[in-house]
């Protein structure tokens, strides 16, 4: 996302002492949250990182390199790129199809949203926004993909024909969005407005505004749908606050870590993943009804804040910017059982 409102191979324990300085994501009594399985580096790869998404079946992660101008293929159990997308115009957001083994690539600069054969890597399609085309979500049961643009949209594009469907109209330029097919609802960060918008998916409008003059700066969002819950992050200041999906109540709110990207909701072990830029991962833990619990801070990097958790294999993948002499990298952590 363009953040536009303010703003070799290591040894395993030498990963361990680089990335978690000390604790190696151990917290709450010793007790470890995240082993760190191994660094993959991205050769080549300068300037910003931003989303990720995942081949599951392949194992294979696919990292939009947004000031690189590429998308970098990487092999989770071979641990290197495979492949890589170049000229692009600074790519944001990602998402795989694996219904039509497709990549779909979201471009900031000139706004193209590209369809990609995740096997030859060869163009398939496109299809054009105003500009700065962001974060992408992809339902699979209905085949759309849904992609932020611009100064507020968001368009839906069948993704078996690469057209657009459908666009919701938004009072700025959205961050990070979830929907919930089931309710036809979708909830969508808006910084520049100082908002979180709810939008009905079959009107295709907002129908709701929760706006909040303190903390600034929504990017990350997750989604309970279990409990009907949205868990937004702040970075001014740092702060984790979660809302009643259906009410725009808010429900709990902390400290978190800083200039955060991404974070996640694990259904099944009830915990919060936050990865920070400036290095490291906080994990909360659901206490009570309404209660959570931070469990971890693990230090990891600096600007590594851009993240994808996959718990189907139980693990977190954080990329790490070039910075200094310190090239970019894809560290691969394993999750508790």
């Amino acid at each position: 996302m363009k953040n536009k409102y303010h703003y070799k191979i290591l040894p395993l324990i030498l990963i361990g002492l680089i990335s978690f300085t000390g604790c190696r994501g151990q917290t709450e009594s010793g007790k470890q949250f995240l082993t760190p399985e191994k660094e993959i580096p991205l050769p080549n790869v300068k300037g910003r990182i931003d989303h990720i998404d995942i081949d599951i079946k392949g194992q294979v992660a696919y990292i939009a390199a947004l000031g690189n101008n590429t998308l970098e293929i990487v092999d989770l159990k071979a641990g290197k790129v495979t492949g890589t997308i170049t000229g692009l115009d600074e790519p944001q957001g990602v998402a795989y199809i694996a219904k039509h083994q497709e990549i779909f690539i979201a471009n900031g600069g000139a706004g193209e949203c590209g369809f990609y054969n995740a096997l030859t890597l060869k163009k398939t399609g496109s299809i054009k926004f105003n500009d700065d085309a962001d974060d992408v979500r992809y339902d699979a049961d209905a085949d759309k993909i849904y992609v932020g643009y611009g100064s507020g949209g968001i368009a839906i594009i069948d993704a078996a024909s690469h057209k657009q469907t459908g666009n919701i109209l938004l009072p700025a330029h959205p961050e990070s969005f979830q929907l919930d097919a089931k309710t036809n609802k979708l909830w969508v960060n808006l910084p520049g407005s100082g908002m979180i918008g709810v939008a009905d998916l079959k009107q295709l409008k907002l129908t709701a505004k929760w706006s909040k003059m303190f903390p600034r700066s929504n990017f990350p969002m997750a989604y309970d749908e279990a409990q009907h819950r949205v868990i937004v992050g702040y970075r001014l200041p740092a702060k984790l606050v979660i809302y009643n999906s259906e009410t725009g109540q808010e429900i709990f709110s902390a400290s978190m870590a800083g200039d955060a990207d991404d974070l996640y909701w694990d259904r099944n072990s009830k915990e919060i993943f936050i990865s920070g830029g400036g290095g490291e991962v906080n994990i909360f833990k659901q206490a009570g009804n309404t209660t959570y619990k931070q469990i971890a801070d693990i230090k990891t990097r600096s600007g590594a804040r851009t993240s994808l958790l996959v718990p189907e294999l139980h693990v977190f993948l954080i990329a790490a910017r070039t910075e200094g002499e310190k090239q970019a990298t894809l560290l691969v952590y394993k999750i508790k059982p």
